[in-house]
């Protein structure tokens, strides 16, 4: 089954390796920031994310980790979330 998707998995894997460069490198370079963020500072809303944090991966970084490899750590794992889901959803049909 893996063989048969071989050059897609590939292409995800590059895809995700080179993320960084846009979510990371060059977001830092042209100063982005996200566009909530941006109208919750206007509005003048507080930043509660610290209080509030329900993820491992918070801004897909890892502690102790640099930006950039938890940013691809981060894009494997969410790769692989999205893949075992359509492949149990795929098994389950398949059994209809």
């Amino acid at each position: 089954m893996v063989l048969r998707y071989k050059g897609t998995l590939i292409l995800i894997v590059l895809l995700v390796l080179v993320s960084p460069i846009f979510g990371v490198i060059l977001a830092e370079v042209v100063g982005y920031h996200e566009p909530l963020d941006v109208a919750a500072e206007i509005l003048g809303l507080e930043d509660i994310t610290e209080d509030l944090n329900w993820t491992p991966l918070l801004d897909y970084t890892i502690p102790g980790v640099p930006d950039v490899i938890g940013y691809i750590i981060a894009g494997l794992i969410g790769v692989g979330i999205i893949l075992s889901i359509g492949y149990i959803l795929s098994k389950l049909h398949v059994g209809k």
